[in-house]
């Protein structure tokens, strides 16, 4: 696809209002997530830990502690605020289309309309009084502010960790943010992707590759505790290092366009001329490696699945009881007698290469992991400057974005559903201690007497 085939999208919709669009589909997402979360019978809040604003580590087991406030009066909020931010956006783009009637010779001319339209945004957004739903978006400046500038000995908030991977599926958006500023300035336009030379050209990947150093830093934090036993959060740390070199070979592939006109002269560069140099073979490794990588990780850690799981890790089994109701347990399990009360037990089946508690319905699962492979694999591309630095009005990269906030949309709600899980087997193995404790204690009480 040329540039002249690329024009009218950027003419009908600018790569600023583009930015304005995944934006606004995130802030519905996260709103139908919590909303979603509850008509299926989760607990969001209690496990996102967004009671209060005494916000507690990750891992404690305070959700079955506090009494939570009604789930609505947490996505209630978040849908008025995207309506109205839904409704600021989309009259400006209407008086952007009324005025320039994807007419070329117009679109620079009343680029003011999205410059306005995103500055008014960002001044309510830091705004300090109260008006326009001030305690969500107080709510979300603390949560950058944790995740941007969290110290060495930090707590690390569940929420923060779903907020920071939320983020890495706009890592392409933030680099959007940069190109739409440039595009907004005096000189600059929005039919073209402005050019940046010397050290100015690294500032785009950089902007791409910040939620992954956000999110490897969490990593760090958290295996740096001393209350951690695990090696996952140093695998997991490997996982967001992955994307560093997909992000940064891309970028430098731009630089070797210069050594191709020497070598093979000016035609060749309207061919496909990437497959023939050595460092497109190595980002091409470096996003097959994170992808795969990626994908393993979401099903085998984010979810628990046993699909991927390794042999050794099989070889432990799972806990073969659990407290949580499970919709596709097969098998009834059996009490445990106790005299001050009964949990569950006996080895549940459950269906191929999932887990044995499952708290949606059985044919989601192999959808989401379906959609998950596709999508994880297309998402390198969205990561590579390089394949589409000259064609930003694509509408295969626009679509791209909007299949990259599905994917993620899915994957909260099963990272959400595992950590329910994990949680209520972490409160089933006290329980069952105290029970063994309580039993010790009465069998010696007995003896005594």
């Amino acid at each position: 696809m040329n540039a002249q085939d690329e024009r009218p999208l950027a003419a009908l919709f600018p790569l600023p209002f583009r930015v304005l669009f995944l934006v606004g589909l995130g802030i519905l997402g996260w709103a139908t997530n919590l909303h979603g979360l509850e008509r299926l019978g989760v607990d969001g809040p209690g496990i996102l830990e967004l009671h209060g604003h005494n916000y507690l580590p990750l891992g404690s087991a305070s959700p079955f502690r506090n009494r939570p406030s009604p789930a609505n009066a947490f996505y209630t909020p978040v849908y008025r605020l995207f309506m109205l931010y839904s409704a600021w956006c989309i009259g400006a783009w209407l008086l952007y289309r009324v005025e320039t009637h994807s007419d070329l010779g117009l679109v620079d001319a009343f680029g003011f309309i999205p410059g306005v339209c995103i500055l008014s945004i960002i001044t309510i957004l830091l705004c300090t009084w109260d008006v326009v739903h001030k305690r969500e978006r107080d709510v979300f400046l603390l949560s950058v502010e944790r995740c941007l500038f969290a110290t060495s000995n930090s707590p690390i908030y569940f929420s923060d960790v779903i907020f920071a991977d939320i983020l890495t599926s706009y890592a392409k958006v933030l680099g959007d943010v940069w190109l739409s500023f440039w595009m907004l300035l005096p000189g600059g336009s929005m039919l073209s992707i402005p050019s940046h030379e010397g050290w100015y050209q690294w500032i785009l990947p950089t902007l791409m590759s910040l939620p992954y150093t956000i999110r490897l830093r969490q990593c760090f934090i958290e295996y740096r505790s001393p209350t951690n036993t695990s090696r996952r959060p140093l695998l997991n740390m490997i996982k967001y290092a992955s994307s560093f070199p997909v992000i940064f070979l891309s970028a430098a592939q731009r630089l070797v366009v210069s050594d191709f006109v020497e070598t093979h002269g000016e035609p060749t560069m309207q061919g496909a001329w990437y497959g023939r140099h050595s460092l497109f073979k190595l980002w091409l490794f470096a996003a097959v490696t994170n992808s795969l990588y990626s994908f393993w990780w979401d099903l085998t850690n984010d979810w628990g699945f046993d699909l991927l799981q390794l042999r050794t890790a099989r070889s432990r089994g799972r806990p073969p009881w659990t407290l949580l109701p499970s919709m596709h347990q097969r098998e009834r399990p059996a009490r445990r007698p106790s005299s001050t009360t009964s949990v569950n037990f006996s080895a549940p089946t459950y269906a191929y290469g999932l887990r044995p508690v499952l708290l949606y319905p059985l044919p989601v699962y192999p959808l989401i992991v379906f959609l998950n492979l596709v999508l994880r694999m297309t998402w390198s591309i969205k990561l590579s400057s390089h394949l589409h630095l000259h064609s930003e009005g694509s509408t295969v990269i626009f679509w791209l974005e909007i299949a990259e906030v599905l994917r993620r949309w899915l994957w909260v709600f099963l990272r959400v559903e595992w950590e329910l899980v994990k949680k209520g087997k972490n409160r089933e193995r006290i329980t069952d201690t105290i029970e063994r404790v309580e039993l010790y204690d009465v069998r010696k009480e007995a003896v005594v007497e």
